[in-house]
């Protein structure tokens, strides 16, 4: 059995400049780049790379000033081994705004500095439309936070410091497609910018995102850095975690939901998670049919009359409230996830070995 510690030691044996790691949500990402943090500390205890992940975004929290009528609000930034370098981001205003143009963000910020350098910077205050300290949407701060980290990366305070790898975990929560390619975009760019063809550097980069993956593989193994790169797909099956090298395949999503499924049916261990598969895997071929939602894939296959409870026992089922997803269906359950994907099986018969 491996576990994430097991994992972190496999990524830190490997060496490779680059590695892009496709994994399901509560797989263990975040915690993957905390384990490898760890791992690759330096004798002093000090950090040798830097890391975007959800901890990194925690720093950010919203004083909504509710006292004053919500006044004076702003993001504030809470301390952490990061705020000696917040110094490279005041000195040059201009490389924050240049992460965040390609998103053409609505809002003007500023920082509340604090007069003691270590401790860098408090808060950031918005304002759009002339209207000052203003909140903004949860997908724009998501935005913000990413391109706060980029600029740190982008600064040369990192230098001889914290410089042997940088970790990025998902970094498109909240977006939309549109920004899902802008993403992409800057992490290419940090790339080209940081790896060099025989550099020591490495850049981790783990997401949940089909989409962000996609994109990424095709880029990496259509440019330079093809050699360079080595793209993971984290699994987790029975409790077993897997990092398996998927190098010499194509990735194509819906085979792997397929796969996985087929999986779990034949070995008859339906988890709460797979209906969260399912109804991904109904989505991809709506999609394909040109229709959004579950419900044109669900009358392709053969449901008719009963269209309409299929569609809600499978939306309920799916909702990562309805039952602990790691908890194994009981009967009824799984034998509609068996229905629908015998169905689907019959309709498309995709390959799911």
């Amino acid at each position: 059995m491996s576990t994430i510690i097991e994992i972190a030691e496999q990524l830190k044996l490997s060496k490779q400049p680059i590695v892009l790691i496709y994994a399901f949500n509560s797989t263990g990402k975040t915690i993957l780049s905390v384990e490898y943090k760890n791992i690759t500390k330096k004798e002093n205890g000090k950090h040798s790379g830097v890391y975007y992940n959800a901890y990194s975004e925690d720093l950010f929290r919203w004083d909504n000033d509710e006292e004053n009528g919500n006044e004076n609000m702003r993001l504030e930034i809470l301390k952490s081994t990061l705020n000696p370098y917040y110094s490279s981001i005041i000195e040059n205003p201009d490389l924050l705004e240049e992460k965040l143009a390609p998103y053409l963000p609505k809002y003007s910020f500023e920082f509340d500095v604090n007069s003691n350098p270590e401790l860098g910077i408090d808060a950031v205050r918005f304002s759009r439309d002339g209207v000052n300290n203003i909140k903004i949407s949860r997908g724009e701060e998501r935005i913000f936070i990413w391109c706060f980290f980029l600029a740190l990366f982008d600064a040369d305070a990192w230098t001889g410091e914290q410089d042997a790898h940088f970790f990025i975990d998902d970094p498109v929560s909240s977006m939309d497609d549109h920004n899902i390619f802008i993403t992409a975009d800057s992490v290419i760019k940090l790339i080209d910018d940081k790896i060099a063809p025989k550099s020591e550097k490495r850049i981790i980069i783990t997401t949940h995102h089909i989409g962000l993956f996609s994109i990424l593989s095709d880029r990496l193994m259509n440019s330079t850095h093809r050699n360079n790169t080595k793209r993971n797909i984290l699994s987790i099956h029975n409790n077993v975690l897997e990092l398996k090298n998927h190098d010499k395949d194509v990735f194509l999503y819906h085979l792997y939901l397929m796969q996985i499924l087929n999986e779990c049916i034949a070995e008859k261990k339906v988890m709460g998670y797979h209906f969260v598969m399912l109804r991904q895997l109904l989505e991809i071929i709506s999609s394909f049919l040109g229709v959004g939602g579950i419900k044109k894939a669900l009358e392709e296959i053969g449901y008719g009359e009963d269209i309409e409870m299929v569609s809600n026992q499978v939306n309920a089922l799916s909702h990562k409230d309805a039952r602990p997803q790691s908890a194994e269906l009981n009967p009824n359950d799984a034998e509609l996830l068996v229905d629908i994907f015998t169905k689907i099986q019959d309709k498309y018969n995709f390959i799911t070995h």
